[in-house]
């Protein structure tokens, strides 16, 4: 029998509970003219709001008391900013027979004030069909709930996510959310209208690099975004060269508790750029990290102490900044998305009006009696927009609004090409004839929401990248306030991505000024100075990248920008200045003839040429005399002969170097040296020869003539010309530049070709003086007219002396000094042997013409 009993009861429990609900519907809500959280208007297709404008404390129930509604005092002006971007986005969207002919939309708006309680309270209401929030049940009017718009933080967005994925609804969020919540997997149905908050961190570091700011401080609240922050942008701070001298976590909730050390004030009072992540547009939350550290610093005995900010806000903080009174920040700078419209600097000067049209449009709201399960009448609009200007609408649309505006226009055009898409399917009946469209479900709706057009179309400046995520274009924003608590916004520069190409990061120079001629320049934000041009940065052991000491660069490297990590050589043909920042071409040099040295060795050769030329003259003139037949006059003639060549030849090593005068001028000066060398040998030889043939019975007279002379002076000269014909065959010289023996200078000279036959012909050379000098030694003391192989031994001497000294000075020069070193050797070498053969002879034929008399050839021995 109770079995029988309780069977009955139970098929009658779904009677009583519809009865119990039904009866309930009719019943009217308690109002109140002070709290706006909730704000309906019917349509065809219903969109869900779930707004967030200002933070509410959940009233604690006792039960030593009667329970009663919590009277808050909400701030008007940012509520009805909000609440107008749905009523002005559904009356354009009704009033534009292209989107949605023949369909009204309507919206179920709720705040949720960032309260886990209330943000529960208004996912009921929207997924409840009837005026009790009980889900799945209808009673009274029916909704036809197609999405859900929210802009509320992370973990109030993943509560609305679960609750609305059991029913398949779209969930449009126009915030920056966590990135978890990008899981398709874990969330299906959520789409979110703006890119990641990471993707503005590049822009930041853009903006710091250009302020020249190299220290900074990061600032975020004690939580999972927070410290996701912390660890994404130390790192890319890092990698451009900006250090993040220290972080710190502050709580919304305890700051009372913090405890701050004065190592820790003293970070804070020398740092003057912070990096604060925003975590929400919550006035009461927003600028709790800004506001506490600017109290604490307070206490600073430098009033004039001020601090930049630079916000992680892409929204508008017009509504936000209004009542705050900082002392210690001077600027706050935020990346915001591009739009097309902005909000007028005059927009609180419409405020009256537009908070008068809330006040007469939603007369009403949603308080219930704690405890009970009533339902409540609906906040609907009573006032029509029309009794709104154009230009109060167009300043109802702040930044933060305008996504709100934007997003239910990209919704209403996803709804339009789907009622479209399903009309073509579901229009025409088996037999022709036409049919009303099925009303379209939320779950249908999906495939439309997730086309690169939904998100191209949806907002000013955010589109589909390229890897197909969602990206942005920015404009770098600089906010400013003023006693009077009016804000200033000004735009000076952007960060575009240009859809698949690299970011663009401008900057209007007129506009950042602005600030600075208005108020002051930005503070600097350095560890140390900047290393200037010429110089490269050395981290300091011990401390972060961004204190470095300032090294100069070293000889040959130079560096043209600031905070170089290193220095760079120049190209070969340019050298640094002196300050070493850049480079400049090198000075070409040579042995010119219009140096100094150049002009000088020339006018030695000159004048040597003359005096050669002469002696030559002289030689000839008196040919016929005594002297010259006395000194083997054909061998007079050919030394003096090869001496002048041997002075003209010191030409060839002057002036800018060709291929001419570099294949001659080696080779040249060795043979005809060879020549000069070997008649000094073979007149050595003659001395000696002519001294055994005055000895009776010494057959060696019959060698004495032209053709010993001649086949000596051949011998000898052959082998130095059959050297110098091997050098130019094998490795020729040729005109070269030298770009490093010489800083700043480019020497322009001749490339010996063949080092070693260059020093095989000065060794031939050498081995030939050698062996006319130990021969005209040897016989030095022998008598003979006019002291000849004294003359020749003393001549080989100072010959010897010259070239042995010239190979050290020769290695040790560089440059035209090396070509100098060896014109001065020719002339010097060649110099000797004249004076000390020729000239005392000179002296007889000119100035002591009796001693050139046929007597003086008789010497006794």
């Amino acid at each position: 029998m109770q079995g029988v009993s309780l069977l009955f009861f139970l098929l009658l429990l779904p009677l009583i509970l519809w009865w119990m609900l039904k009866a309930k519907c009719p019943l009217t809500s308690q109002r109140d003219l002070s709290e706006w959280t909730n704000h309906f208007k019917p349509g065809d297709y219903l969109f869900g709001g779930i707004i967030t404008a200002r933070k509410a404390l959940t009233p604690r129930y006792l039960f030593n008391q009667i329970p009663s509604s919590q009277r808050l005092r909400w701030n008007r002006k940012l509520h009805i900013w909000y609440l107008l971007s749905f009523l002005i986005a559904s009356r354009e969207i009704n009033r534009n027979p292209l989107i949605l002919p023949n369909i009204t939309l309507g919206y179920n708006v709720h705040d949720n004030h960032f309260n886990a309680e209330m943000n529960a309270e208004a996912l009921l209401d929207l997924l409840s069909a009837g005026e009790a929030n009980v889900p799945n049940y209808k009673c009274g009017r029916h909704k036809n709930l197609l999405a859900v718009f929210e802009g509320t933080d992370s973990d109030l967005s993943r509560h609305i996510a679960n609750m609305v994925s059991i029913y398949k609804i779209p969930q449009i969020s126009y915030a920056f959310v966590s990135n978890d919540l990008n899981n398709k997997k874990q969330f299906p149905f959520f789409y979110r209208m703006l890119p990641k908050e990471g993707i503005q961190y590049a822009g930041i570091v853009k903006m710091i690099q250009y302020f020249r700011w190299n220290s900074v401080a990061l600032v975020a609240p004690e939580s999972d975004n927070g410290e996701t922050f912390l660890k994404t942008l130390r790192p890319l701070l890092a990698q451009n060269g900006i250090c993040a001298l220290f972080s710190q976590s502050v709580s919304g909730y305890s700051t009372n508790q913090f405890m701050l050390t004065f190592d820790l004030y003293l970070k804070w009072k020398q740092v003057n750029v912070f990096l604060y992540y925003a975590e929400t547009m919550l006035q009461t939350s927003y600028f709790y990290g800004m506001a506490f550290i600017d109290k604490v610093l307070k206490v600073s005995i430098t009033p004039s102490l001020e601090k930049v900010w630079v916000v992680t806000a892409m929204g508008d903080l017009t509504f936000n900044m209004w009542y705050q009174d900082f002392q210690h920040v001077h600027s706050i700078f935020t990346i915001s998305i591009q739009t097309k419209k902005w909000i007028k600097d005059d927009a609180d000067h419409f405020f009256p009006s537009i908070l008068q049209f809330g006040n007469k449009a939603f007369p009403c709201s949603f308080a219930k009696h704690p405890f009970s399960v009533k339902g409540w009448l609906r906040c609907r609009e009573n006032e029509k927009m029309e009794s709104l200007k154009p230009k109060e609408i167009e300043a109802s649309l702040s930044m933060d609004s305008h996504h709100i505006y934007n997003s239910v226009w990209a919704v209403a055009r996803a709804l339009s090409a789907a009622l479209i898409s399903i009309s073509k399917r579901r229009m025409l009946k088996e037999d022709g004839k036409t049919s009303e469209p099925k009303r379209i479900q939320p779950w249908q709706f999906h495939p439309f929401l997730q086309t690169p057009q939904f998100y191209n179309n949806s907002m000013d400046g955010v589109y589909l990248g390229k890897n197909g995520k969602l990206a942005a274009d920015f404009d770098i924003v600089n906010w400013l306030w003023f006693p009077n608590k009016s804000v200033a916004r000004v735009k000076f520069g952007s960060y575009v991505r240009q859809r698949s190409q690299e970011p663009i990061f401008v900057i209007d120079q007129e506009a950042a000024l602005w600030p600075q001629r208005f108020n002051k320049s930005l503070p600097p934000s350095r560890c140390v100075e900047s290393c200037q041009s010429g110089y490269f940065r050395e981290s300091q052991e011990g401390k972060p990248m961004c204190c470095y000491n300032c090294v100069p660069c070293e000889e040959g490297t130079f560096s043209s920008q600031e905070d170089a990590d290193y220095c760079t050589k120049c190209p070969e043909d340019q050298c640094p200045n002196k300050g070493r920042d850049k480079c400049l071409l090198k000075e070409i040099t040579y042995l010119a003839f219009s140096d100094n040295l150049g002009t000088i060795l020339t006018s030695l050769a000159f004048f040597l040429t003359s005096i050669t030329t002469l002696v030559l003259a002289i030689f000839i003139k008196y040919r016929e005399t005594p002297i010259v037949k006395a000194n083997n006059r054909d061998l007079s003639y050919i030394l003096l002969t090869s001496l002048l060549l041997s002075f003209l030849s010191a030409f060839l090593f002057i002036g800018r170097p060709k291929r001419a005068t570099c294949l001659l001028r080696q080779t040249a000066f060795s043979i005809i040296f060879s020549v000069a060398v070997s008649s000094v040998l073979a007149k050595t030889i003659t001395v000696v020869l002519a001294f055994l043939a005055t000895k009776p019975g010494n057959r060696v007279r019959k060698w004495l003539g032209k053709s010993l002379t001649n086949s000596i002076i051949f011998s000898t000269s052959s082998v130095q010309v059959v050297i110098c014909s091997a050098w130019l065959v094998v490795s020729p010289p040729f005109p070269d530049s030298d770009m490093q023996s010489q800083p700043g200078k480019i020497v322009l000279q001749c490339n010996e070709g063949s080092l070693i036959m260059f020093y095989v012909t000065l060794g031939y050379m050498g081995f030939l003086a050698a062996i006319c000098f130990i021969v005209a030694f040897l016989a030095r003391n022998l008598p003979g007219a006019f002291n000849e192989a004294k003359l020749i031994s003393f001549s080989m001497l100072v010959f010897c002396s010259v070239w042995v000294s010239f190979v050290p000075a020769y290695l040790s020069s560089k440059g035209k000094y090396m070509v100098a070193v060896q014109v001065f050797s020719i002339l010097a070498s060649s110099a000797g042997l004249l004076g000390c053969i020729f000239i005392s002879k000179c002296y007889i034929m000119l100035l002591r013409p009796a001693l050139n008399a046929k007597e003086q050839l008789t010497v006794k021995t």
